[in-house]
């Protein structure tokens, strides 16, 4: 329940929806006992040949008779006999009580009550029926109450874990993983949403059901009920074990579930490559196999889950034969006491045993239903831990308390003693090796750099701390003199213009694809950055134009008008640092001549970051300084002829892509 309970803040703006469902639960409590108290009538009307008027006046009379006679017998006591005494008067005041209520009825109920026996049988059922079909509307009214409540608590909750993961640095977000979010945020917020919804409506109906008969079955005989309830701690030792076995196999379950996400993830999205390397029968395999495992995991659930319904079916029935092989001894002896054991005011009659047999099966009934759902609750508890796990996490790179205010940059930016080591663990246990190691680089406003390095030199990790994506470890990054870390992160990005390898378009329209840059962009602003981009010209030639839809991850565009796109979007932020990570590394030589043009266009008054293990010639009259990185560390910093002269790094980097592109 520790995991539910968390819920309660998002589910908190429902509570009158809540209560109004706990209260058409006990409405259903309430006509469910009743209906099962029409037993007694019934049998008194059916076998015993009694109609309901006889068999009030004779209980009257009995009880009072009984109740002179006890009379009678406590002013006979003498002063030694104590215990009888106490004995007798607490059998006198508890037939005074059973005589007030049968009073009752007679006054108050029995006028109503035909005196001829088949009219109140008629009566008695047209009751019964009125009471089910009120009782449905009311079970209803309380499933539609609750199932709004629930969509709408789990629709909160998903806008809430992706608001949370949208707050959370790269890194972390990186380590999770795309496939581990979505399976948290749609399948086990969904499997949350199925234990909430028993929540509100078994685990408050079902209890409510049971309570009100086992009252009821107190009022008919209290020793007797209470014998049947020996049961219950044996049923609750019985759970507390499965409970624990049970939510460990749903966390099983459920990330494997998450590897199965992960399996289509990775294979949808890298298709191509799957179909041209005929790789489709490794990936059935792996899909396969973790398929199994999830099997595996299922069954383990299933096992443990399907233990409960039997236990407490078998528990249930020897609770009720504990209440009704006394009773039974009683009716048929008749006697009130076993063994010298008082269980009853007086003989049981029929009806009476029919009545407390049909309240302990009531009773059952409600437990055999909250037993059916008992893996569904602990699997709603695994899917809980893991969604607010996510909603738990925190973020490495925190916004300030007290933002400062970041103006435009005007003068440098400085990289001082950074020092970065990835979070995530290797396999075998270690930490990776730091990715940075005291970096002290200046970069002068209205530069163009080119940082240069091998594949894992750190410098895309360098580039990747000046928006904030993370945070170094030591060391610090300032904006003419103001520490990034000390000015809100929508702030400082707002100055940036980001351009990736990898062109990252959304399933939407070519015009809100580039006005992702800057969201309160007009059209007019939109067509401009559209032109100095160089993408009007195949806009034009698109039936709906700036309003076609790009198709996911852009797939409806060549991989050179993607980039163009991109370039558009950074163009129409305005920005003051523009940063290209690799960003004409993966398209043909016509659009990076483009690309060329553009930039040579746009670059002018803004500081530019340009990464590459390339060294393209294209690009180097655009360029000012080239920093080298390897191994995490600055190995050169200079102009393109001082690195060639001086720096063998930069040497062997610059003739390797003179060679591929002389190929």
């Amino acid at each position: 329940m520790d995991s539910f309970a968390k819920l309660l803040p998002l589910a908190w703006p429902y509570r009158r929806a809540v209560l109004l469902s706990i209260f058409l639960a006990v409405g259903i409590s309430i006509l469910w006992a009743g209906n099962l108290s029409g037993s007694l009538p019934i049998v008194k009307v059916l076998f015993q040949n009694q109609s309901l008027h006889e068999y009030v006046d004779l209980e009257i009379s009995t009880t009072q008779a009984a109740i002179d006679q006890r009379e009678k017998d406590i002013a006979a006591f003498g002063a030694n006999d104590v215990e009888p005494r106490e004995k007798a008067i607490r059998v006198q005041s508890e037939a005074a009580r059973y005589l007030l209520q049968m009073t009752m009825i007679r006054d108050q109920l029995m006028p109503f009550v035909p005196q001829d026996r088949f009219q109140a049988l008629a009566l008695l059922l047209g009751l019964l029926v009125f009471a089910t079909f009120l009782k449905g509307v009311l079970i209803y009214l309380q499933e539609l109450v609750v199932g709004d409540v629930v969509n709408r608590t789990v629709v909160d909750l998903r806008k809430r874990c992706f608001r949370h993961a949208l707050r959370l640095d790269y890194q972390t977000l990186s380590a999770t993983g795309p496939s581990q979010l979505l399976s948290r945020i749609v399948n086990d917020v969904e499997i949350l949403a199925v234990g909430l919804r028993t929540l509100l409506v078994k685990l408050i109906r079902e209890p409510l059901k049971a309570g009100g008969c086992i009252a009821l079955a107190f009022v008919v005989n209290w020793r007797l009920t209470l014998m049947s309830l020996f049961v219950v701690p044996l049923l609750g030792f019985a759970f507390g074990r499965m409970g624990k076995s049970l939510k460990r196999a749903s966390h099983g379950t459920l990330e494997t579930m998450s590897g199965l996400c992960k399996c289509l993830t990775e294979t949808f999205d890298a298709i191509k490559v799957v179909l041209a390397f005929g790789a489709g029968r490794k990936r059935r395999r792996l899909f396969h196999e973790t398929s199994r495992q999830y099997y595996r995991k299922s069954q383990k659930v299933v096992r443990v889950s399907s233990v409960a319904k039997p236990l407490v079916e078998l528990m249930g029935v020897i609770s009720v034969l504990a209440a009704v092989l006394p009773g039974a001894y009683l009716v048929l002896t008749p006697t009130d006491n076993i063994a010298g054991l008082q269980l009853s005011n007086g003989p049981m009659s029929v009806g009476e045993l029919t009545l407390l047999y049909a309240l302990l099966v009531g009773t059952l009934d409600s437990i055999r239903k909250l037993s059916s759902v008992y893996g569904e609750m602990k699997r709603a508890a695994a899917a809980a831990d893991r969604v607010f796990a996510i909603l738990n996490e925190k973020t490495r790179v925190p916004e300030p308390a007290m933002p400062r205010v970041l103006p435009r940059l005007a003068s440098e930016i400085r990289f001082e003693n950074i020092h970065f080591s990835y979070h995530q663990e290797s396999v075998d246990g270690k930490m990776r090796p730091p990715a940075l190691r005291g970096i002290d680089l200046t970069i002068q406003a209205g530069e163009v750099v080119a940082v240069i390095g091998e594949n894992g030199s750190g410098k895309s990790t360098l580039i990747n701390l000046l928006p904030r994506f993370m945070d170094p470890d030591q060391g610090g990054i300032f904006i003419d003199g103001v520490d990034i870390r000390a000015v809100r992160s929508s702030d400082l990005r707002r100055q940036i213009g980001l351009v990736t390898q990898e062109t990252l378009l959304f399933d939407e329209s070519i015009r809100e694809n580039i006005r992702y840059g800057r969201a309160e962009a007009t059209d007019q602003e939109i067509e401009e950055a559209a032109e100095q981009a160089h993408v009007l010209s195949f806009i034009n030639q698109l039936p709906a134009g700036f309003d076609t839809a790009v198709g996911e991850k852009g797939q409806r565009l060549s991989g050179g008008q993607r980039q163009r796109l991109a370039l558009a979007r950074a163009i129409v932020r305005n920005p003051a640092i523009l940063i290209l990570d690799e960003a004409t590394s993966a398209i043909d030589s016509q659009s990076e001549q483009m690309i060329h043009r553009v930039l040579k266009q746009f670059v002018g008054g803004r500081t530019v970051f340009i990464i590459t293990h390339v060294i393209n010639d294209t690009f180097l009259d655009l360029v000012t300084r080239i920093v080298v990185l390897d191994k995490g560390v600055v190995a050169a910093s200079g102009s393109h002829q001082e690195l060639l002269r001086t720096c063998p790094i930069y040497q062997r980097l610059y003739h390797a892509s003179a060679s591929s592109r002389a190929a």
